[in-house]
């Protein structure tokens, strides 16, 4: 049975930073769209939300003609009984059945003031209302417009950018299969806790990459030998030579030509 070839650490190095320059070029395209998709999902919700608006107004505009109706109709009841009282007054016997009759005009005639009344306050809060749809349509109009906008943005970048992202998320998959499971863990924790995202970085003059923190001769000399696998003791990334790094470079930029 044939043994299984064992992995150098310079094997592993370059397989690392072969997935950092990957996973970093997922990175760039998904820079390039920025808070896009948020805004866009912001501006969906924020019309969906002034649509359900307009159509509870509309709803409430239904509920305010139905009252309004049922006061007119009060009304002309109540006008019916005013005639049909007052026809009976001509024909009363004595002056208690007068006075009740009286009363019942006089009530009739008080129900419909109050209707009146509540027509007319019923008729202020449509006017209300309608301003208050005619300011939300023409927001609505206003957020729509510029979420097709927004969507017509999102959609151009994501058309250019759609078919290289899906391919480099796979060769990032396949390129942590490569990987010792211990070092893809310790990898995305260094990605997960650095701003940029970049946990494997070469020296460049004298210190990790995008670091200030000058790095001993010694220990270049023994990043440089790529014997065993070191970490920056200031942001824990892992750190490969400039040689390797602008090698495997080179080697990546091809294949993220042909994808």
């Amino acid at each position: 049975m044939a043994k299984s070839k064992e992995v150098t650490v310079e094997e592993r190095l370059r397989s690392l930073y072969d997935l950092q320059l990957i996973d970093s070029r997922i990175d760039e395209i998904r820079n390039v769209r920025g808070e896009l998709p948020l805004e866009v999902s912001d501006l969906e919700d924020e019309v969906a939300g002034l649509n359900i608006r307009l159509e509870k107004l509309s709803d409430s505009l239904a509920l305010i003609d139905s009252q309004i109706s049922d006061k007119k109709n009060l009304i002309e009841e109540a006008k019916t009984l005013i005639k049909k009282y007052s026809e009976q007054q001509k024909n009363v016997r004595n002056n208690r059945e007068f006075n009740s009759l009286t009363k019942e005009v006089e009530y009739q005639e008080l129900e419909i003031e109050l209707a009146e009344k509540h027509i007319r306050e019923f008729k202020a809060q449509i006017e209300q209302k309608n301003e208050v749809i005619a300011k939300t349509k023409e927001l609505t109009k206003e957020r729509e417009k510029h979420l097709k906008h927004k969507k017509g943005e999102l959609d151009a970048i994501l058309s250019e950018t759609a078919k290289e992202e899906e391919a480099l998320l796979k060769k990032s998959e396949d390129y942590k299969k490569k990987i010792e499971e211990r070092l893809v863990k310790a990898y995305n924790r260094i990605r997960a806790n650095v701003k940029n995202g970049l946990a494997v970085v070469p020296i460049e003059r004298g210190a990790s990459g995008g670091s200030y923190f000058t790095i001993p001769p010694q220990v270049q000399m023994e990043i440089g030998s790529r014997k065993k696998i070191i970490t920056d003791e200031h942001s824990g990334r892992i750190l490969v030579d400039e040689l390797l790094a602008a090698e495997q470079k080179e080697k990546m930029e091809k294949m993220f030509k042909k994808l």
